[in-house]
């Protein structure tokens, strides 16, 4: 499946009644199996776009279209920063819940939930409530959540920005590995622009308001281990080109606050 992205555009009405322009002309597509990072300043509307890809927006300009999905609706798992586990439900039920409500057998239920609680490292974790665990294994369950419904994009908001360094350099590893295992097509919004390098096959580059795209910068280095001293310095270069185009917009963005 090949997700599309064509000449959108979003505009909101600001408190002030003035009409604000978050998205320009943006246009790309994420190809099957890709892995595509939106990097750029705070304000410049890679939530905003994540959400109308998701379909929980709607763009004011353009459209978002699944190619090869057999008219079928497309499948879409959303892992936000925001871990939104609900509290009353154990991890197992949290994973399963999806499955729930496309109205999957128990035993599909059973088989998958087990299947994707391993995959993200919770097993032995499966009855205990989210108040129980710490951040990174709360993201962990909302990824396996995110995954057991098979989608055909998953799509990520800044899931690891909450977590302490350690921990997001583990989920980061984690979810590389994860991905090399499902080869999922995925969109992934980070302002981290070390994590960008390293876990994308592209990063799309956005302005500040209005957000256009700035560039695109495909990755070309190995998918896993980039982190390797053999990679260190063509690691260091794309991070630098990175900053380079969004440095002007960041310090524009900081000054406003």
């Amino acid at each position: 499946m090949r997700i599309v992205i064509e000449n959108v555009d979003k505009t909101f009405v600001d408190a002030k009644k003035r009409e604000v322009t978050a998205l320009q002309n943006i246009n790309f597509a994420i190809e099957q199996q890709e892995f595509v990072v939106l990097v750029g300043p705070s304000g410049c509307g890679k939530s905003t776009l994540l959400n109308i890809v998701g379909g929980l927006m709607s763009p004011s300009n353009g459209s978002v279209y699944f190619e090869g999905t057999d008219s079928k609706k497309p499948n879409l798992g959303i892992v936000f920063q925001e871990i939104a586990l609900f509290p009353w439900r154990t991890v197992y039920e949290n994973v399963i819940y999806g499955l729930e409500e496309s109205g999957a057998s128990k035993q599909e239920q059973q088989e998958k939930g087990k299947h994707y609680i391993d995959m993200v490292g919770l097993s032995g974790f499966e009855n205990a409530y989210p108040k129980q665990l710490s951040g990174g294994m709360r993201q962990r369950a909302g990824i396996a959540r995110a995954l057991a419904i098979e989608p055909d994009l998953l799509l990520m908001d800044e899931p690891f920005s909450a977590l302490d360094a350690q921990t997001r350099t583990i989920m980061q590893e984690e979810l590389l590995t994860i991905w090399d295992r499902t080869r999922l097509s995925t969109l992934y919004v980070t302002h981290n622009i070390q994590e960008a390098v390293y876990l994308a096959d592209r990063v799309i580059v956005l302005s500040r308001h209005p957000g256009q795209i700035k560039s695109t910068i495909r990755i070309d280095l190995p998918k896993i281990g980039r982190d390797k001293d053999e990679y260190r310095m063509r690691f260091e270069q794309y991070v630098d080109e990175i900053w380079q185009l969004i440095r002007h917009d960041a310090q524009e963005a900081s000054r406003e606050g």
